[in-house]
């Protein structure tokens, strides 16, 4: 399944895009298993990104993970233009990008697919998902404790709604694939008892330190492919998602060990770790180096089975991304939003 990476394989930086690891959806279709992440976590500016995006391009990526609530993709749009202009074919791409939560209702998810489409210079994303289950809103930049006055939980019908319009999209073309993201079990067992189009992926939070096996084993039980998003950890996350209990796995000795018997960085190992076990994750960052490195890793010589077993056993069941500011009432806590006792929790 890997290659081994040669000095003509990374020529110049470059990684041949046919060497890259595909996922194959539930469609026929191709997914590669490896994204760059585009969310800045508040601190790299849109030009940055789009920089970014270019580079990746041209290191070898073909799966970028955009949404419009990242505020950038005008910015992608630009940069894939010029991706597109430099001789990469669009069906070479997979690109995504996701409807925010304040634009769930069915005649705006419309006009914000559109929006992204013509942000990003495209006539359809390979994929469209559904960014948060719950409608609320709150401003960029705002602190843990932000919450809106129209916040709402998780109701199944009105998701639905917002589910129907997505399937909407496919059935005129705009998109070919439509997915969740940060759903639970019991969320997603609703969907797939009521939705006429499936979910192709769900996007979750995946690292070593929080493997979600129930929900990575369910997904793909259904024919669901899981992208995950921090699989680094998410080192540089704005400061409302960090909570004194977080843990990081690119300092775990375990990582750091198989790091340095590998002669890699202890993220490749993450992403290493990642396509392995079968997610797509999709790191962030704008440096090239880190950007080569990643994809490189995927590519190169795998983890052995003993250090999968031993990655296997660092998961700490650590969310670093929890979600606050999207409680709908006073005195929650945010496990409130994830329905960790196996129940979908009550309004």
């Amino acid at each position: 399944m890997h290659a081994n990476i040669t000095g003509n394989e990374a020529a110049g930086g470059q990684i041949d895009p046919a060497l890259v690891p595909q996922r194959m959806l539930s469609s026929g279709a191709r997914m590669p298993a490896i994204g760059l992440g585009t969310f800045g976590s508040d601190h790299v500016s849109a030009g940055q990104i789009a920089q970014a995006v270019k580079a990746a391009a041209r290191i070898g990526y073909r799966h970028f993970d955009c949404a419009s609530v990242y505020g950038n993709e005008a910015w992608i749009g630009e940069a894939l233009a010029d991706v597109i202009a430099s001789g990469v074919r669009r069906e070479e791409l997979w690109i995504t990008s996701k409807v925010w939560n304040d634009m769930h209702a069915p005649e705006d998810v419309i006009a914000s697919c559109k929006k992204s489409l013509a942000d990003l210079r495209l006539n359809y994303l390979d994929l469209y998902l559904v960014h948060w289950p719950f409608p609320n809103f709150h401003p960029p930049g705002c602190d843990v404790t932000a919450r809106s006055k129209d916040s709402r939980p998780y109701i199944h019908a009105s998701y639905m709604r917002t589910w129907s319009a997505m399937e909407e999209l496919v059935k005129r073309g705009l998109v070919h694939h439509i997915g969740t993201s940060n759903m639970t079990i019991p969320k997603l067992k609703l969907v797939l008892q009521d939705a006429n189009i499936r979910p192709a992926v769900n996007e979750m939070e995946l690292h070593p330190h929080f493997q979600q096996p129930a929900l990575f084993e369910f997904v793909r039980s259904n024919g669901i492919e899981p992208i995950g998003y921090s699989p680094l950890g998410s080192p540089h996350r704005p400061e409302r998602d960090r909570t004194p209990e977080d843990t990081s796995p690119i300092e775990d000795p375990v990582i750091l060990r198989i790091a340095a018997n590998h002669g890699i960085d202890p993220a490749v190992v993450c992403i290493k770790w990642a396509v392995q076990r079968g997610q797509t994750p999709i790191p962030f960052s704008a440096n090239p180096r880190n950007i080569l490195a990643n994809l490189s890793g995927v590519i190169g010589d795998p983890l052995t089975d003993e250090e999968m077993r031993q990655i296997a056993a660092l998961d700490r069941n650590c969310r670093l991304i929890k979600g606050q500011v999207f409680l709908w009432k006073e005195g929650q806590e945010w496990e409130d939003l994830w329905d960790v006792n196996g129940e979908i929790t009550p309004a």
